[in-house]
C-alpha cells in the first residue's frame, strides 16, 4: 500500500542478514551496534541459525522490558513470553493448546461477531465450538458484559466454554474498547473460568479523541489480586500493524500470565514442534520494542518517521468516516483504531432478491458489482460475520491520502448508481 518503511528497521535487519555491511559507514553507528548484539545472540553469530523454540533470549527479555514500560511497572517474565510467527502463529497455538474433548464437552471459544476469520477458520479446523457474541454497532461496536452472558449461557448446552477472544482494538470494526469495558469483560472470565486471549495488535493505532489503548494485563493487574492472580491470560502483538507495517517479516509474541505450570509445559512443547519463528522476524520484533533512545543519532528520524505514519493513518481514519457518511444509504461509525471500517449498506429490496437469484449473500454482491464496475475490492460483511438482515463491507484506510480520496469517491458514485438500478 506504499506505506514508507521505518530507516532504522531496515538498516539493523540488513546488516543482521549481511553482517560485512558492519564495515560500511553509510549505517548510523547505533544501527551497528543494534545489528552486532543480535548477532551475539543468535547461533554461530547468524540469523541463518536457529534459536530456541520460544525465541532469542535477548529479544524474550527486550519484550519483558516493553512490556513492563508499556504496563507502568508491572512485571514481565521473559519465561511467560513465546515469540511467534506473526500473532496469528501464536493465536492458533493458543487454540490449539485450549481444545479438547467431544461431543457436549468440545471446547467452546467466543469470538467477537463480527470478527477476523483467523479465528471462525482455527476453530473449525480444530473441531472446537464456536461461540458467537454481538458487537454493539449502534454503540459504535462496543462491547456488552450482557451479551457475553447470554452467548455462553446457550453455548453450555451444547459445548464446554472455555476462552474467551477480544481484539483490540477492534478489526474489522476499528473500535477502540474503554476501560471499564476491559474490567467488565476481566470480571466476567473470572466469574465463568474463561481463559481471556487478547489480540492487541493494533495497539498503536488508536486515532480517535477520547479513546486510549489499555491492555488487557495492566488492567487486570490494577484490579487487584482478587482477580490478578486467578484469571488466564494470553495476549498477543505484532510487528505486522502499527507504525511497522512489516508484515512479510512475519514478527510477533505472546505473553502468557497465571498459566498453570504443567499446562505451559506443554505449550513449550507445541511450539518446539515448529522449531522456531523466523529469525529476522525476532530481530526486527528487538527493534520495535527496543527503538532507538534520544541519545542515540537514529533516534529523531526513527521519531519523525513513525509520528508521520500514525498521524497520516489518523487523518486518513477520519476522512474515510467523513466521506462515507455523505452518502445515502451508508452509515460509518467513527474509525477509533485499527485501519479499517466496517461501515454498515441499506441495500434495496430489489438487489436483495438478484443476489439472492445468484445465490450471494446481499453485500457479496454488492461487492463484486464494485469489483466489476470499478477495479475496488472491498470484503463483504458477511465474510466476517454480522446480524441477520444486515449488511456491511470492510475496507482498508492504508492506500495513500489521493488514492484513498479516489476510491472513497469511487464508492461514492457506484453507491449511487447501484440505488439508483435496483430502486
Amino acid at each position: 500500500m506504499g506505506q514508507k518503511p521505518i530507516t532504522f528497521l531496515r538498516q539493523v535487519v540488513a546488516l543482521c542478514a549481511y553482517p560485512d555491511l558492519l564495515e560500511d559507514d553509510k549505517f548510523p553507528e547505533d544501527a551497528k551496534n543494534r545489528a552486532r548484539r543480535i548477532l551475539q545472540a543468535c547461533g554461530g553469530g547468524s540469523i541463518g541459525a536457529y534459536s530456541a523454540s520460544p525465541g532469542i533470549e535477548i529479544v524474550r527479555q527486550d519484550v519483558a522490558k516493553y512490556i513492563e514500560k508499556r504496563d507502568g511497572g508491572i512485571p514481565s517474565n521473559p519465561d511467560s513470553i513465546y515469540l511467534s510467527t506473526g500473532a496469528s502463529d501464536a493465536i492458533v497455538t493458543m487454540l490449539k493448546l485450549l481444545t479438547s474433548g467431544e461431543g457436549k464437552n468440545r471446547t467452546g471459544v467466543m469470538i467477537s461477531i463480527p470478527q477476523y476469520p483467523l479465528y471462525s477458520a482455527a476453530l473449525a479446523e480444530l473441531a472446537a465450538v464456536q461461540i458467537s457474541y454481538y458487537l454493539d454497532e449502534d454503540k459504535c461496536w462496543s462491547l456488552d458484559v450482557g451479551e457475553l452472558r447470554r452467548a455462553v449461557k446457550a453455548a453450555r448446552e451444547h459445548c464446554k466454554p472455555r476462552a474467551l477472544c477480544i481484539i483490540n482494538p477492534g478489526n474489522p470494526t476499528g473500535q477502540v474498547q474503554s476501560r471499564q469495558c476491559i474490567e467488565d469483560v476481566i470480571r466476567f472470565a473470572a466469574e465463568e473460568h474463561l481463559f481471556l486471549m487478547a489480540d492487541e495488535v493494533y495497539q498503536d493505532n488508536v486515532y480517535a479523541e477520547g479513546c486510549q489503548f489499555h491492555s488487557f494485563k495492566k488492567v487486570l493487574f490494577e484490579m487487584g489480586p482478587e482477580y490478578s492472580s486467578v484469571v488466564e491470560l494470553a495476549s498477543f502483538h505484532s510487528t505486522s500493524k502499527c507504525f511497522m507495517g512489516e508484515c512479510g517479516f512475519r514478527g510477533g509474541y505472546m505473553e502468557v500470565v497465571n498459566m498453570d505450570p504443567e499446562v505451559k509445559l506443554q505449550l513449550t512443547k507445541l511450539v518446539s514442534v515448529r522449531l522456531c519463528p523466523p529469525i529476522p522476524g525476532q530481530a526486527l520484533l528487538d527493534l520495535v520494542v527496543n527503538p532507538p533512545q534520544p541519545d542515540e543519532p537514529s533516534y529523531a528520524t526513527f521519531i519523525k518517521e513513525r509520528t508521520a505514519n500514525l498521524d497520516i493513518l489518523a487523518g486518513k481514519a477520519k476522512m474515510t468516516e467523513q466521506i462515507l457518511n455523505t452518502v445515502p444509504g451508508i452509515h460509518c461509525n467513527p474509525v477509533q483504531g485499527a485501519m479499517y471500517t466496517f461501515p454498515r449498506l441499506s441495500l434495496p429490496e430489489k438487489a436483495i432478491n438478484a443476489a439472492k437469484e445468484k445465490g450471494q449473500a446481499p453485500d457479496m454482491f454488492y461487492c463484486m458489482k464494485l469489483l466489476e464496475e470499478t477495479g475496488i475490492c472491498l470484503v463483504p460483511g458477511s465474510g466476517f460475520g454480522q446480524r441477520d438482515g444486515t449488511y456491511h463491507f470492510r475496507m482498508t484506510i492504508l492506500p495513500a491520502t489521493e488514492k484513498l480520496k479516489v476510491v472513497l469517491e469511487k464508492i461514492r458514485e457506484f453507491h449511487k448508481r447501484f440505488t439508483e438500478e435496483f430502486s
